[in-house]
């Protein structure tokens, strides 16, 4: 079994934490477009694909075995509130990197989630050593309003980019809105910057 690592956000050392705009909340609100989805859990995997040496596809309990690690984190919703220090715990961007090796041209991840939905990160994004596939929230196990089984978790953008029900990654070389950013969204999301939408 692997020792956990644990990090603390960058954001959440800032004498103030929250960013232009933003108020504090302390419940977390449900948000998301359409119904949360039945995931059958027998035939759930999560598929690593695109600009890549190898894909990969894994099982829950091989995603599980993977180096977890815990991040406290503040995250941000794009309608301006804010909830301040989470704990995740799941599995670094950085740990899912090492199982495909992305080749040279591959500058961009997309994240790929149930029912078709997907938002776009660049790879400097995902590869931020606080960005995780969490399973878990303050020591509980996601519920599916909150993303179960599997949520990316980027504190360092809107919380949008931070995609419930995920079920794998694509490598491209190319930018390429996802569900929000092709409905006027930001393509990036700096919470500091204010990057909300497209102008």
């Amino acid at each position: 079994m692997y020792d956990i690592e644990s990090i603390e956000s960058c954001d959440t050392k800032k004498t103030d934490r929250l960013p232009p705009g933003q108020y504090e909340v302390k419940e977390w609100p449900v948000l998301h477009a359409g119904k949360v989805p039945f995931i059958d859990m027998d035939k759930w995997n999560f598929h690593i694909f695109g600009l890549v040496d190898k894909e990969v596809v894994l099982n829950y309990q091989e995603f599980l075995a993977l180096p977890q690690i815990e991040i406290y984190a503040d995250f941000h919703c794009v309608e301006r509130w804010s909830r301040l220090g989470n704990l995740w715990k799941g599995v670094s961007s950085r740990v899912i990197i090492e199982l495909v090796r992305p080749l040279p041209e591959a500058k961009f991840v997309i994240i790929h989630a149930e029912g078709g939905f997907t938002t776009n990160l660049a790879l400097e994004d995902f590869l931020r050593e606080d960005v995780l596939f969490a399973f878990q929230h303050d020591g509980r196990d996601l519920t599916p309003e909150h993303g179960y089984p599997l949520r990316l978790v980027v504190p360092g953008l809107y919380f949008w980019k931070s995609t419930k029900w995920v079920r794998g990654i694509e490598y491209v070389s190319e930018d390429k809105p996802g569900f929000w950013e092709k409905r006027g969204y930001h393509h990036r999301g700096d919470i500091w910057k204010e990057e909300r939408f497209e102008e």
